[in-house]
């Protein structure tokens, strides 16, 4: 099985580690516009084979998209983040390019490929990148749900001091600060509501924390983070090489499902070697439905911003 991951940053090579280390792809391949530097990545990654014990060829590559051909799973990873003075409309039309011209370009090479999106803002990716090939939903996936819902777990893990392997939790909605909703009501500790053990105000205070986990994360370390994202990459690419069929928080196209049409949204997804396999309805509550229509409101709105490179 080979994987292509577009962007050798850090959350691009912290997904082909993780990769490599856990087996999931027999080939990755690296690609990246600055010369050298996905071949610098990937030397310093197969370099770690001797001691960590993995046997997946990891290569990188300037620019040149014939390397990539026959990929299962492409991965992109492309773009900016937004900078001082810059405005969303800004960010959204500069990575709205760069990503859709990724997408073209390994489709030429691999055109049977699942796509999963992680540049930002990553619904409004999702949403071009499906609109801009054309592909069928099911292969076409934005990420942020499986990170958001990591960051869940830590912080209900840290608030009942338990361990994080013994709880489950997931975040729907939009991938933002403002539009993301952690599900407290379905939390879990080994398979028994959280709620029977902690107080009201410290699951809202869990789920606040959650909702700036990224940008909190940027504020102590002056950047975004990259381990955890290109661990949560590895995992959703993990199920589909896999066929494992995990239910995975996603951003898929919805067509009706939690009331929405025409968009791209976090929503609990089965994942396996179809991309998108099922679409889960987990009977949200009044106050969860009326989250969701909000988010989806202020997604809508970024997606507006896409009328010029989808035109």
């Amino acid at each position: 099985m080979k994987v292509t991951i577009v962007g050798a940053g850090n959350v691009g090579a912290t997904c082909a580690d993780v990769i490599s280390y856990r087996g999931i792809a027999s080939e990755v391949v690296l690609l990246d516009i600055k010369e050298g530097f996905a071949e610098g990545k990937a030397m310093d990654i197969m370099q770690c084979a001797p001691n960590t014990g993995f046997n997946t060829r990891v290569s990188g590559i300037t620019g040149d998209y014939s390397k990539t051909a026959n990929s299962n799973v492409v991965v992109i990873t492309s773009g900016i983040p937004r900078k001082p003075g810059m405005t969303r409309e800004e960010l959204i039309g500069i990575n709205a390019g760069i990503v859709k011209g990724v997408a073209e370009n390994v489709l030429k090479h691999s055109p049977d490929a699942i796509i999963v999106v992680v540049s930002n803002p990553m619904d409004t990716m999702t949403y071009l990148t499906l609109k801009a090939t054309g592909l069928p939903k099911h292969r076409v996936i934005g990420m942020g749900g499986a990170l958001d819902s990591s960051r869940f777990k830590y912080f209900l893990s840290k608030a009942l001091d338990k361990p994080i392997g013994d709880i489950d939790g997931m975040v729907i909605g939009g991938h933002g600060d403002t539009t993301m909703i952690p599900l407290t009501r379905l939390a879990s500790y080994n398979g028994m509501p959280v709620s029977n053990f902690l107080q009201q105000d410290v699951l809202d205070k869990v789920a606040a924390d959650t909702m700036v986990g990224g940008a909190t994360l940027t504020g102590l370390l002056g950047t975004s983070a990259w381990y955890a994202p290109g661990a949560s990459v590895a995992y959703l690419v993990d199920s589909i090489l896999n066929d494992q069929k995990k239910m995975i928080a996603c951003s898929v196209f919805l067509e009706g499902e939690y009331g929405q049409n025409d968009i791209c949204m976090g929503v609990p997804c089965i994942i396996g070697a179809n991309g998108l396999e099922e679409i889960v309805d987990i009977h949200l509550s009044d106050d969860e439905k009326a989250k969701f229509a909000k988010s989806a409101d202020a997604v809508r709105n970024m997606n507006a911003d896409l009328k010029e490179v989808l035109a």
